[in-house]
């Protein structure tokens, strides 16, 4: 049987107090070999502070820093990156965000799908990122 790993895992009514809210989350899931990271914000994991407020590139470098972060959590890196998807509340974000997350995958060439939403979990957020990464397999396995 499989057992899943969760990283770094949370209750919502500590992560959003101003919000009525009581689930047991976490930020990445290892299955088998993958990787699901939880959306990422502009917001520091540590201290749970909102970064870049009012500047979406901002925002977007620190999703990314996290994104990098939880895949070495979970024991992945960013070059093992598959898929990402890119949430955006304005598509006038759409240049500064993707230019962002470009440096972060420079040379690594995941898919990617972009889409432009009414809100997010906060009014000051103005893009979020999820990933999906593998964790290599050793040769001859």
């Amino acid at each position: 049987m499989t057992v899943h790993k969760r990283v770094r895992p949370f209750n919502t009514r500590d992560t959003y107090p101003e919000q009525n809210l009581d689930n047991d989350l976490c930020q990445a899931v290892v299955a088998g070999n993958t990787v699901y990271v939880r959306g990422q914000i502009g917001q520091d994991l540590d201290t749970s502070e909102s970064v870049g407020i009012g500047d979406a590139a901002a925002q977007a470098d620190q999703a990314m820093a996290n994104i990098k972060m939880l895949l070495e959590e979970a024991g992945s890196r960013m070059e093992h990156l598959v898929k990402l998807t890119i949430y955006l509340v304005d598509p006038r974000y759409r240049e500064p965000v993707y230019r962002a997350v470009g440096r972060w995958t420079k040379g690594v060439h995941p898919i990617s799908t972009g889409l432009v939403v009414s809100g997010l979990a906060r009014p000051e957020w103005l893009c979020e990122i999820d990933a999906i990464a593998v964790i290599p397999q050793e040769e001859g396995q």
